[in-house]
């Protein structure tokens, strides 16, 4: 393995934040397979970021996320809690009784077909019991997944998707997964509901020690920690999971950097009130206490509103999606996340995740909005000036942090990646001697174009930007969102995303702080009887409001 990255722990928290944690691992899968392929450039991205080398107890050797993720109890499906690359626990048993034993085993869950599929294609059950991983070209990436009877790639369908280890292609070392089993995944009682509810997972000394156990087991192994990246559930009680376990980095891991990305899946309806007040209180619980123990946070939806007021999904040009199924929203939100967290995990003049958080969060402005076009339009015989240009002057991305449209706002500070633009459409090849038609056309490299566009789009803002050769991987299972019909044939696309410090998030703050005056609080004393104060609130309201005013439009670049 190449040495110097600079590690990242992924910490995943909640059920929405498996979906889109599972587009995200399959994403980066689908690039490791691609690692040795001539038409892919390699080097821009430094897996070992994200990964980790381990060994089997039989000495086969593994490339595992460097990950822990939380869920209930129920969420799992098929998968094993343990993972499928050592030695079953059954076994261990079996060797340490040398007496008679009888195993009683219940099949909670049938297998889904992609995951049968995906297990035949992966490895072995060989006949002392012990499972053996397929040897893999590069030594990293999974092999393409095809059926017994057909070379065309297996994917999941919608109606077999019920939780995200559904479509999880990638195998997953058994410290990752830690189960919260006092609460239920399905049915309607055992709920992880409410902010409080979730701070109180963590203040127990079983979850506490468990996920302190699992975060020393892999920062200790790691030779230069950047710091930790949190993908969290914003709307129920994995907000107040994902607040203690800031809280918990920030203390042990002083000086290390923690980007916290909120998720939140898609639109609400009027209809369902409690689970519309408790989003609202969960959101804005987990937006305030996360930004105290966070280096940045940014809201992640493809939902038009943080707040009680419902509003239309947001539109994609070039996708088509139902807004109402995770599998579809994760995947999109996932290919953004694999976008703008580019310059923390680049090989060479990589941006450190504190560094980057310290350009975006000046003057306290901890949390920045997401947006991105997805697919980046290129049109056959266009170069990069050309299509930017058909932009105008309106900011190009579709917005992705609830926040409302972009245009209008005034933006602090942004972080900008285009990757999976080909080298030779970089900029523009006049003839000799013809006038460039704009400043972009006289551009002589890619970097530099990109570099003057935002230059022309945000005049004076500081501005970060970085382009890259390397596309976005949607081989399945990523979900057929490119044309309604015809064959999936899309296995790379070229995306164009962003993080702003953007005055749109006065608004937004502020709205969230009046509609949580307008509750009547006696009304949800479910709520606060999960462990929040009416003092919590009030406290709650003032922060909501300090956090606002960092960006209000007439606040200058510098103190």
């Amino acid at each position: 393995m190449a040495g110097g990255a600079r590690e990242v722990l992924t910490l995943q928290l909640g059920h929405f934040a498996g979906f889109v944690g599972a587009h995200w691992w399959n994403q980066q899968d689908a690039a490791l397979g691609q690692a040795t392929d001539s038409k892919e450039p390699l080097g821009e991205l430094c897996p070992d970021v994200l990964y980790r080398t381990g060994r089997t107890l039989h000495g086969q050797e593994t490339y595992t996320p460097r990950l822990i993720l939380m869920d209930l109890k129920g969420s799992l499906s098929s998968l094993k809690e343990e993972g499928g690359l050592y030695r079953d626990k059954q076994l261990d048993a079996a060797i340490a009784w040398q007496g008679k034993l009888t195993t009683h085993k219940e099949e909670l869950y049938p297998k889904n077909p992609y995951l049968q599929d995906f297990l035949s294609a992966e490895g072995v059950l060989s006949s002392d019991g012990v499972w053996r991983v397929k040897s893999i070209p590069n030594g990293k990436g999974s092999p393409p997944l095809t059926t017994a009877t057909t070379p065309k790639p297996l994917i999941p369908t919608e109606a077999s998707i019920r939780v995200w280890s559904d479509f999880l292609r990638v195998h997953l070392h058994p410290r990752s997964i830690c189960m919260i089993q006092k609460y239920n995944h399905d049915g309607e009682a055992g709920r992880l509901e409410a902010f409080g509810q979730g701070e109180s997972v963590l203040k127990e000394p079983k979850y506490q020690e468990e996920l302190e156990d699992r975060l020393h087991f892999y920062v200790e192994e790691c030779d230069y920690l950047q710091g930790f990246q949190i993908l969290c559930d914003l709307h129920d009680g994995f907000s107040g999971v994902g607040a203690k376990a800031a809280e918990l980095l920030q203390d042990e891991y002083s000086g290390r950097g923690i980007i916290t990305w909120g998720l939140l899946p898609g639109p609400y309806h009027r209809g369902e009130a409690q689970r519309n007040i408790y989003r609202l209180l969960n959101t804005a619980f987990g937006l305030v206490h996360l930004t105290a123990h966070s280096s940045l946070v940014c809201p992640l939806s493809l939902g038009g509103s943080l707040g009680l007021r419902p509003e239309p999904p947001v539109n994609f040009p070039y996708l088509h999606y139902d807004a109402t199924l995770p599998f579809h929203c994760s995947a999109i939100l996932a290919t953004a996340l694999d976008t703008v967290t580019v310059p923390y995990r680049l090989c060479s003049s990589p941006v450190s995740m504190v560094h980057l958080a310290d350009m975006l969060s000046f003057c306290g402005k901890k949390v920045v909005t997401a947006g991105a076009i997805i697919p980046f339009p290129l049109a056959p015989g266009q170069s990069l000036p050309d299509s930017l240009m058909q932009f105008g002057g309106a900011t190009p991305w579709t917005p992705l942090s609830a926040c409302g449209e972009p245009s209008g706002t005034r933006c602090f500070a942004q972080s900008v990646v285009l990757r999976g633009i080909d080298r030779a459409c970089h900029t523009s090849q006049l003839t000799p001697g013809t006038p460039p038609p704009s400043a972009l056309h006289a551009c002589t490299t890619g970097e530099e174009v990109l570099a003057q566009y935002l230059q022309q789009q945000q005049p004076g803002v500081m501005s970060s930007s970085r382009l890259l050769l390397t596309p976005c991987r949607v081989a399945p299972p990523y979900p057929h969102l490119f044309s309604s019909c015809g064959p999936p044939a899309v296995e790379s696309i070229p995306v164009f995303g962003a993080l702003c410090s953007s005055s749109s998030l006065h608004q937004t703050l502020e709205a969230l702080a009046r509609d949580l005056t307008k509750l009547d609080l006696r009304r949800w004393a479910s709520f606060m009887d999960a462990g929040v104060e009416h003092d919590d609130v009030a406290e709650l309201l003032q922060e909501l409001q300090s956090l606002a005013q960092c960006y209000q439009d007439g606040d200058s670049l510098v103190d």
